[in-house]
């Protein structure tokens, strides 16, 4: 049995071995016992995810993979005696579930060769559930891998560059060339690897950050006192020399700083 790349699921199947187990080796294996594998569509990443020590959790929401999966790693060739002690299939679409339940809020690590038209969903709910996720490694659309790993004074860096590494150390690992899926993408692929921070808590209110970086990138071209007057900021602080840079100038703690000086402001 094979699977038929779905378009509308944006699947392109991976299929260099020595790629997939560099994927797979991209984790660290430190502080967590679970590992869930989001879109494992023919499974050339999960085979090598089982040699791992962790139990693998694989999540897909198409029905044929799912189908494959069952059949390609039976019981007796993972020589298991159950499927709850070592590897999990779960039919459904990973930005509806919730980790904390899937998991009893224990640490999972995140990885994945994932599809490109939510990738960028998928980074968002791992944000949003840090406190659960220590690692994130996969392969992404290589514009948004550099988007996301990119440092302050690029075109690139934006919303989800500095929302990422104000909670994960972020690496780019290596390209990925479209001559290694089938069907192949039209683009470049990036492989990359979030590790949380020690301290992934921010000194100031994290709704509030968000609201600044986002507001900030909104009107990027713009100064920062420019496309931050929504805050009402008052003559004062409007003279201080960080609202004289435009977003893409501003480091992750300068964004932090940033969101203390209008917190102290008043909103």
């Amino acid at each position: 049995m094979s699977v038929k790349a779905k378009k509308h699921l944006g699947q392109h199947f991976l299929t260099d071995e020595t790629i997939a187990k560099k994927i797979a080796d991209s984790l660290t294996e430190k502080g967590y016992n679970n590992v869930l594998e989001i879109g494992p569509g023919m499974g050339v990443l999960t085979k090598y995810l089982l040699e791992k020590k962790a139990v693998v959790t694989v999540m897909e929401l198409d029905s044929e993979s799912v189908t494959y999966l069952k059949e390609t790693f039976p019981l007796e060739h993972l020589n298991l005696n159950t499927t709850s002690e070592k590897f999990k299939i779960i039919e459904g679409d990973f930005l509806k579930q919730q980790i904390t339940q899937l998991f009893n809020k224990e640490q999972v690590a995140i990885i994945g060769n994932f599809p490109y038209n939510i990738s960028t969903q998928i980074v968002f709910k791992a944000l949003e559930n840090r406190e659960f996720v220590p690692e994130f490694s996969g392969m992404f659309q290589k514009e948004v891998a550099m988007r996301i790993a990119e440092k302050e004074g690029s075109k690139v860096y934006g919303i989800l560059s500095v929302l990422t590494q104000a909670f994960y150390d972020v690496e780019y690992l290596f390209t990925v060339p479209p001559t290694v899926f089938n069907p192949p993408p039209k683009v470049d692929s990036g492989v990359i690897r979030l590790v949380r921070k020690e301290n992934y808590t921010l000194p100031v209110d994290e709704k509030l950050f968000f609201r600044v970086v986002k507001t900030s990138f909104n009107q990027r071209r713009k100064m920062l006192r420019g496309s931050l007057k929504c805050f009402n900021l008052s003559d004062t602080l409007k003279e201080d020399p960080i609202f004289a840079k435009r977003p893409e100038q501003l480091t992750v703690q300068e964004f932090i700083k940033l969101t203390a000086k209008i917190a102290k402001n008043g909103i």
